[in-house]
């Protein structure tokens, strides 16, 4: 099968090359699908596309005048697909839905610990050598008080982490986890007692219209002054301009992001040479409390093990035309 590989990076190419063993033709393409790059799909029969592609109905429509039938995301999310054109286009189309949670937990983790400890900042001070050790005072994580917003695969590894640090957790999800409940005493609760009750609140959800600036001015009014918020979701889960104004008033005292609402042809690639034109990620930046990565948290070897195989493999059940697990049925 021909496959169109859009926002193919050079991190994930040797993984996937070795997931396919030369079974598919992969046409390896740099530029992020939309409606002016489709036609780049020509003469394939299926596309791969990545989270920072836009599967619009436009960019659909030229994609199935060129035959393209199936979509292969290399992601779990799906929120960058128009699923109503796709359906009525008639596409088959699957995802990655669980490539390792570990990975995003532990960059969760990560950012909560380096944030505490000011890592980065003490870093900076010995390269420099400043030895001294005045503004580097963090706190102990055993005994906090952290809410865990989303609870499922890597909510959950995110609880497990924590529980051993010795964290009390409370948690919010649609559907409460009796594991979590037995093995690490997690209580669940409403959205708005856990912000009011957490020292730190980690973002787990995926991004839905319910779910869209779930962390917003109001919610942040009602946190505890000095809150360490993370976000390794989806950037639209947060308002910037409201996290923005809590780091202004210190109500917010730690924010770590690995997601941004407006990273659509910022993050994933070099601008080292650019002027940056977004306002309030250059804002962001000027924060010493303040530790962005870009959108990195999945970058694992499992990770890209797991997403180019469970990728080759959706193709091979799509060119044999057999039921595939992980097809989302539209």
């Amino acid at each position: 099968m021909n496959v169109a590989v859009f926002s193919s990076h050079a991190f994930e190419l040797p993984f996937l090359e070795r997931a396919n063993q030369g079974r598919h033709t992969l046409r390896l393409l740099e530029p992020r699908l939309s409606e002016q790059t489709a036609m780049l799909a020509r003469d394939c029969q299926a596309v791969s596309i990545f989270v920072t592609d836009r599967a619009s109905r436009a960019t659909l429509e030229i994609l199935h005048q060129q035959g393209v039938q199936y979509l292969t995301l290399r992601s779990a999310g799906f929120n960058h697909v128009d699923l109503e054109a796709a359906r009525a286009l008639g596409f088959r189309m699957a995802r990655v839905p669980a490539y390792s949670p570990y990975s995003i937990a532990e960059h969760t983790v990560a950012l909560m610990l380096a944030l505490n400890r000011k890592l980065v900042r003490a870093h900076n001070r010995v390269r420099e050598l400043n030895f001294s050790l005045n503004g580097l005072m963090g706190f102990d994580m055993h005994g906090k008080t952290v809410g865990v917003i989303g609870t499922g695969k890597i909510g959950a590894a995110v609880v497990r982490i924590l529980h051993g640090f010795g964290c009390r957790i409370l948690a919010q999800d649609l559907y409460e986890d009796p594991g979590l409940k037995a093995d690490c005493q997690v209580t669940y609760t409403d959205c708005d007692t856990l912000c009011r009750e957490s020292d730190i609140i980690t973002l787990h959800v995926p991004l839905t219209p319910e779910t869209h600036y779930l962390i917003n001015q109001q919610r942040i009014a009602n946190m505890k002054q000095g809150v360490m918020l993370i976000n390794t979701s989806r950037g639209a889960l947060v308002n910037t301009a409201a996290v923005i104004a809590g780091l202004k008033s210190r109500k917010i005292g730690y924010f770590g992001m690995d997601v941004y609402e407006e990273e659509e042809g910022l993050f994933f690639e070099d601008h080292s040479e650019d002027i940056l034109m977004d306002d309030k990620i250059a804002r962001l930046m000027t924060f010493n409390n303040v530790l962005i990565t870009s959108h990195q948290a999945f970058l694992t070897d499992t990770a890209l093990t797991n997403i180019a195989e469970t990728t080759v493999y959706n193709l091979d059940c799509f060119e044999k035309g057999v039921e595939c697990e992980n097809e989302i049925l539209i």
